[in-house]
């Protein structure tokens, strides 16, 4: 059994335009929602053998919150280039060549290939991954290299703004 966590990157920050897309930081409410997201998924049970991350600042900053927040030593987090803005075939390349001693593993990446790569594997019409969604797919095969289009089971959809209302409720209740 092989599970895929797909997470796309928290909400990042325009403030300076000068950056390059690849250095852009994450806003506050992208580290709120990473931190949130990581909670969320610690919760689910689910416990990454291996955080795998696209290098834009975003992602990687993301990928550490999440790693924290769940008990993944964020210095192992790996920064992959090959997940930087890449299409849904090219990802699929990617995940195919994992190493099958990890059974679960979280990708955070971008859109609109990690959208598309969503639906194509679990055969699932998701519209949009919003920043900080992440989607479990599981595959009832033993090696990446068997996981293919429309073969994973959906297990979880979860966005930050799911949770951040309640979040905010609580806190409201406590004042």
């Amino acid at each position: 059994m092989k599970t895929i966590v797909l997470i796309r990157h928290a909400k990042s920050s325009w403030k300076f335009p000068e950056l390059k897309d690849v250095d852009r930081p994450l806003k506050k409410r992208g580290l709120e929602d990473a931190s949130l997201m990581g909670k969320v998924l610690k919760d689910h049970g689910v416990k990454p053998d291996l955080i795998i991350t696209s290098p834009a600042v975003r992602a990687l900053t993301t990928a550490k919150i999440i790693a924290q927040k769940t008990g993944f030593d964020e210095n192992q987090v790996i920064s992959e280039p090959k997940l930087y803005l890449e299409s849904k075939s090219k990802l699929l390349k990617e995940i195919n060549a994992f190493n099958d001693m990890y059974n679960t593993i979280f990708v955070i990446g971008h859109n609109p290939g990690l959208t598309d790569l969503v639906n194509m594997l679990s055969g699932t019409e998701i519209e949009n991954v919003p920043t900080s969604g992440a989607v479990a797919i599981q595959f009832e095969c033993n090696s990446w290299q068997e996981v293919e289009k429309r073969k994973g089971k959906k297990l979880f959809f979860e966005v930050p703004k799911k949770y951040r209302n309640k979040v905010e409720k609580t806190e409201e209740q406590v004042l």
